[in-house]
Order: structure tokens, then sequence, then C-alpha cells
């Protein structure tokens, strides 16, 4: 049950999203489930959710839908701290590239070196 909410609450928004792409939107995004377990130390819930958020932030990051800036700040972390998550979670912070094209960025960062050597 919860299960089908979610994820119609999730295509819900998605398609709020999609609706009006020019307009920079906020999506507040909760995730609520039951733990069968009688108790769990606060400490260990803490972590728990902690560890959740990042997944899902790191998740939307490795899919290009938010930025490494964005990330950083959703995780309230600098980009030094990011660059560590970013290994952890295997994620390149170099854009998925075809080889004309990194060839081609090559070619252009080396014409601009050689302006500026003259």
């Amino acid at each position: 049950m919860a299960t089908k909410q979610f994820k119609d609450e999730l295509r819900e928004a998605q398609q709020q999203a999609e609706a009006a792409p020019e307009i920079e939107r906020e999506l507040e995004i909760q995730f609520n489930f039951k733990v069968p377990i009688r108790e769990i130390p606060e400490i260990h819930r803490e972590e728990a959710e902690r560890l959740a958020r990042e997944a899902y932030v790191m998740t939307l990051l490795r899919h290009a839908d938010i930025s490494a800036g964005r990330a950083a700040k959703l995780l309230g972390i600098d980009r030094w701290q990011l660059s560590d998550l970013m290994s952890k979670y295997y994620i390149s912070p170099f854009p998925d590239q075809t080889r004309e094209e990194l060839e081609r960025e090559v070619s252009e960062t080396l014409q601009m070196l050689e302006k500026y050597k003259k």
C-alpha cells in the first residue's frame, strides 16, 4: 500500500514538474514507512535517516537530475566532502562524453592555451 501511494505521489510530482519546465521549482519529497521493530535507539534511527537521504541525493546526482552544488547544499556539506561522497558512490565528476566530444574539448583547450602563451 505504501509503495503504491509513494509511486502515485512521485508520478504526480513528476507530471507537475514536466508541465512547466521553464520554471525552477522546489520539490519536497517525504518518505514514510514503518519498520517492524519495537525499539530502535535514537542514534541508529538518525544514522539510518541520514544515510537514506544521502543515498537519495547521490542517486539524483548520478542521473544528473541535480547539480553537484545542489547535492552539496541538500546534504549540508561542502564541495570537497561531496567529492569524497561521489567517490564512495562511484560517481564520476566528469560528464559522459563521446570520443568526438572529448577530442573537441581537448582541442579547444589547447587552442586557448596557445593564446595565453603569446
